[in-house]
């Protein structure tokens, strides 16, 4: 955690000076809410420390245990929903998540608000009445004054349990109830503060779930700005999104944000480099596959032992954690990853012509949240026997999912963020819902369930995609990975909880002209300028 009084001792007049200056300047709430989510809070301290030296009159939201679920719940550490069931997460939880919170924003001497204090007795009762009148069935379309509630509280109910349904969950309806009076309670709290407080702009962590998929919601019709930002693959980096969370922006983002940068054989080469180290995450701080001492023999070695033949058509398919962001998105022709998964296996099974390769999720096993609901017990329960053309690469396999790709004809994707590899070094990929590379002009986007079936009728395409298209698409990973991904170089990987620690020694360092990505993040978030880093002109700054 930082030392921030430290810190602020190494220039006490000029943070003095910019907290009597910021009470004329533009209102920002920083909704951290968790404040024992360690990288979150690391992170958000630091921009109420950044905005502040640059005019802003900043408050810090965050729990004071009165939510009776939320984010820093977590089955892997939390294993008996009875304790959310039974009210019992201040017992648990809540006072370390709060002693973590109040130590990194109290220093600073800043506003600070609470959801507890910002909440009264009469809509503590409203938010338990409609918790328990709302059928379970109606929970992910349940809206309260046109704002979303329901859609954030079932997905935070999925996310605890790590899995994409409450089946077989004796307490799953008790702890969904208890995330809706969780939503509703933070949507009570948020509205009173933006009444309170008129703030310009929201910033906080990811944007959904609870409660910060509320904060969301209740800002957007309020009129206040929302910036959303999350920790990124590359390390030392950082996204941000205007508006809602990176899920649903980055599938929306025009093509005209890259596609006519400056285009050299330097960035070219950069970006190749680059997509090759993600076969063995060394530039990443975020990777859940083992990093394979010989990729390709290992993968023709698991191609031998379960009968999978290289000399004949190939089909690719890259699935995601089954519970993981469990949002609304129009583009979606399934019900889900599992019944596009159930429904691709049937569709092979009638082609005898071709071969699919599963490769289901590592993050199955080593995400930070581990599913409940392997994908591999879904497939068995539908097809208690494999059909013989469908081979499945396991999330605890070391195989390599980027050499095995290389050997597909094409490669079907649903939400993963592998597609902009794919399509950079040429391989045809169909998407089937919500993968980022989605609406580019590089893939093969399914609309609908019938045109879906449409695109696997062509296969096996049998050709690698044009080289304009693949060089285009090489351009999108390089917006991708090193414009959108906004380097902060003195925020420094330490192997712990936090994730990284702020790397700064003097209070000096903060100030405008230091680091041209902390510039391009306080101007998007102040100014509402596009969260884009100029990669071409600035450098890449890898650590």
């Amino acid at each position: 955690m930082p030392d921030w009084r430290k810190l602020l001792r190494t220039n006490s007049a000029l943070w003095n000076a910019a907290k009597s200056s910021a009470g004329s300047g533009p209102k920002v709430l920083i909704a951290t809410n968790i404040g024992g989510h360690g990288p979150v809070g690391v992170m958000e301290s630091m921009l109420a420390v950044v905005l502040t030296l640059r005019g802003s009159q900043v408050y810090t939201m965050l729990c004071d245990g009165v939510l009776p679920g939320c984010l820093k719940a977590e089955h892997n550490d939390l294993p008996d929903p009875a304790v959310i069931a039974d009210r019992k997460i201040p017992d648990t939880l809540c006072s370390g998540c709060i002693w973590r919170g109040e130590s990194m924003v109290l220093p600073l001497g800043l506003g600070v608000e609470t959801i507890g204090k910002n909440t009264t007795e009469s809509e503590r009762r409203t938010a338990l009445q409609i918790s328990e009148k709302i059928s379970l069935e109606d929970f992910p379309d349940f809206t309260y004054e046109g704002l979303a509630v329901g859609e954030h509280a079932w997905a935070g109910t999925l996310r605890y349990f790590a899995r994409g349904d409450l089946s077989n969950e004796p307490l799953g309806e008790t702890v969904a109830r208890r995330y809706l009076e969780a939503s509703m309670l933070s949507l009570f709290a948020v509205r009173r503060l933006i009444d309170k407080h008129k703030f310009d702009v929201a910033v906080f962590h990811h944007g959904l779930y609870v409660p910060q998929g509320i904060v969301g919601e209740v800002c957007r019709k309020m009129g206040v700005r929302v910036v959303n930002w999350f920790v990124t693959y590359r390390r030392n980096t950082f996204l941000f999104s205007h508006h809602d969370t990176y899920h649903h922006t980055l599938i929306d983002e025009s093509p005209e944000c890259w596609e006519n940068m400056v285009w050299t054989g330097e960035q070219e080469q950069q970006i190749t480099d680059y997509l090759k180290s993600r076969w063995y995450g060394s530039r990443d701080w975020i990777a859940f596959h083992e990093k394979p001492e010989h990729p390709d023999s290992d993968f023709k070695a698991f191609a031998v032992n379960s009968g999978l033949d290289l000399s004949k058509p190939v089909i690719g398919i890259l699935t995601n954690v089954v519970w993981d962001a469990q949002l609304h998105y129009p583009a979606n022709v399934f019900s889900g990853m599992i019944e596009w998964v159930l429904e691709t296996i049937g569709y092979f099974k009638r082609r005898s012509d071709l071969q699919l390769l599963i490769r289901i999720h590592p993050a199955e096993l080593r995400g930070t949240c581990r599913s409940r609901q392997p994908l591999m017990d879904e497939i068995r329960k539908a097809f208690p026997v494999i059909p013989s053309n469908v081979h499945i690469i396991e999330p605890e396999s070391s195989v390599s999912t980027y050499a095995a790709m290389e050997y597909c004809d094409s490669v079907i994707i649903y939400g993963t963020k592998t597609g902009v590899e794919l399509t950079s070094v040429g391989i045809p990929t169909i998407v089937a819902g919500e993968a980022w590379i989605r609406n580019k002009g590089l893939t093969y986007d399914a609309y609908s369930v019938d045109s879906y079936f449409e695109i696997l009728d062509q296969l096996p395409f049998g050709r690698r995609m044009d080289e304009q298209v693949s060089t285009r698409a090489r351009k999108f990973a390089y917006h991708f990975f090193f414009r959108r991904m906004i380097p902060l170089p003195f925020m420094i990987p330490n192997g712990k909880g936090t994730l990284y620690s702020v790397g700064i020694e003097k209070l000096d360092e903060f100030l405008p002209g230091q680091s041209p990505g902390l510039d391009i993040i306080c101007d998007g978030i102040l100014k509402g300028t596009p969260f884009i880093y100029p990669a071409e002109r600035l450098g890449i700054h890898d650590a």
